[in-house]
């Protein structure tokens, strides 16, 4: 912010004087025409935000790191904040009032700038959620699919696997013409640093914005964050892009938001969470959605990611944000165990507005594989009890695992929706059957291989699945092609 506490003084012509400090909460005397949300300015230079209004003191919210000294002089600058946006963001990482993490590497002046919570569009904006929203995993894709303005909630325990599922997603998104906002939430420097690679690796760099918060950061900068990166989303919606937002994580959210409610002294409530901990959640996640814009329909696609610790998803903000979600994907710690990638429950996992992006012939395989793996859970039942399993029992446990190969994703980043839907099919036909896992794993990659290097392979299948409309269909084609190229029968 341009200029210090002397020339705001001459500007606005009031003063204020630190009384009281605690933490990342500031109470001042003086400054009698403060407004809620203004900005104000302490004598080290540092920003800070009106919270609340007294007869007596000004409650205020400091985003320095180092502590206010009592007694400091704080000036009003009449002005609110506001986050600056431009295309210049692309590529960069960025804290949460819109600075550059690295100082080597300072961004420009921007060309425009807005407020950090704002009110959700109105319902006259938004449109029914019809397009899909790729993640290149097959299972998410097949059996718990995403569509583009569906706020999607990610839960599960630490280490289970959540950001390779979130770095896949928004990458197969920016791939497909999209823009990709990353926000971490008080996470730790290393942890900014990894995103970073990540993306860099996977050359979608000049197409994604990282906003983040570290966990030595003070409460208020943390409790910006998602709100910061919202707009950012917001910002490059209106500039014609469909955009993918990731919240990581929430939980970390929920905590400085409790603790600034009660370090300011206001009521707690179920957890020691203020009362107003769903409407805080509830307003940031409105903000996304299917819109109509002046460059025509664009979605901002979010994914709130929130922990799930020992796999318990019945605390006080996994039940509200899964409340007020659109579904959400559970990773489960045991299935992690077990050595399954991605570990996704399918039977806990829920969308409820991502089905209807899907295509007659998905829908199919979607119901399919539910329904099949659904009945082969059931039959372990029976093996546990050690019943005589006849040969039916038998090959309906074994196709299971074929199936879980196919699903397996440990060695590869994304798989393209036709071929996702054409392994379908070669699984679905039996023609992995008595097959290692080595073996299944080595004909996927060769026939994935093929499908980015040979134009003729690639046509061949997107003809496949574009041409089948139903799974006898697609099986009828796929047993005609499947053995040229996966050297199976």
């Amino acid at each position: 912010m341009k200029g210090g506490v002397d020339y705001f003084l001459s500007s606005t012509g009031e003063i204020g004087f630190v009384e009281k400090v605690i933490s990342s909460l500031v109470y001042a005397q003086g400054l009698p025409g403060a407004r809620l949300d203004e900005v104000v300015i302490f004598d080290t230079g540092e920003a800070g935000r009106v919270i609340s209004l007294h007869e007596s003191y000004v409650e205020l919210l400091s985003f320095s790191k180092s502590a206010v000294r009592v007694g400091s002089r704080v000036a009003r600058t009449d002005t609110f904040l506001e986050f600056p946006l431009g295309d210049e963001l692309l590529g960069a990482t960025i804290d949460p009032l819109g600075r550059s993490i690295d100082p080597a590497r300072p961004l420009p002046p921007m060309k425009e700038t807005r407020p950090l919570d704002t009110t959700p569009s109105g319902i006259e904006t938004r449109l029914r959620i019809a397009r899909p929203a790729r993640t290149g995993v097959t299972l998410v894709d097949r059996m718990i699919p995403i569509g583009k303005g569906q706020r999607e909630l990610v839960l599960g325990d630490q280490k289970t696997g959540k950001s390779h599922f979130l770095l896949s997603a928004i990458s197969t998104q920016i791939e497909e013409g999209g823009i990709g906002v990353y926000a971490l939430i008080g996470k730790g420097k290393i942890d900014t640093k990894k995103v970073e690679e990540a993306f860099r690796e996977r050359g979608i760099t000049d197409r994604a914005v990282i906003v983040a918060s570290h966990a030595d950061d003070p409460a208020s900068l943390i409790y910006l964050t998602p709100y910061a990166a919202m707009t950012v989303a917001e910002y490059f919606r209106d500039m014609g892009y469909d955009v993918l937002i990731v919240l990581d994580d929430l939980s970390t959210h929920a905590k400085m938001h409790r603790e600034l409610s009660l370090l300011g002294k206001r009521f707690p409530g179920r957890n020691s969470y203020p009362g107003d901990m769903f409407f805080t959640h509830a307003r940031l996640l409105e903000r996304a959605g299917n819109f109509a814009t002046a460059k025509g329909e664009r979605a901002i696609t979010c994914i709130p990611v929130i922990e799930a610790p020992q796999g318990d998803i019945t605390g006080y903000i996994q039940t509200n944000l899964m409340s007020m979600t659109d579904g959400h994907l559970f990773f489960d710690h045991v299935l992690f165990s077990e050595g399954r990638r991605p570990a996704i429950d399918p039977f806990l996992s829920v969308t409820r507005v991502g089905r209807q992006t899907q295509s007659p012939l998905e829908h199919e395989i979607a119901r399919e594989l539910v329904s099949f793996l659904k009945n082969a859970e059931r039959l372990h039942g029976f093996v546990s009890f050690g019943a005589e399993l006849g040969e039916h029992i038998k090959r309906t446990l074994e196709k299971e695992v074929e199936i879980f190969h196919v699903l397996d994703q440990t060695e590869y980043n994304s798989i393209p929706a036709s071929m996702q839907i054409f392994l379908f099919g070669v699984v679905w036909n039996d023609l992995f059957q008595g097959k290692s896992r080595q073996d299944i794993r080595q004909s996927i990659r060769n026939l994935i291989m093929q499908y980015g290097e040979k134009p003729d392979v690639k046509r061949q299948i997107d003809t496949i699945v574009e041409s089948s409309e139903s799974i006898k269909a697609l099986s009828v084609l796929v047993r005609n092609f499947a053995p040229k190229y996966l050297g199976v029968k």
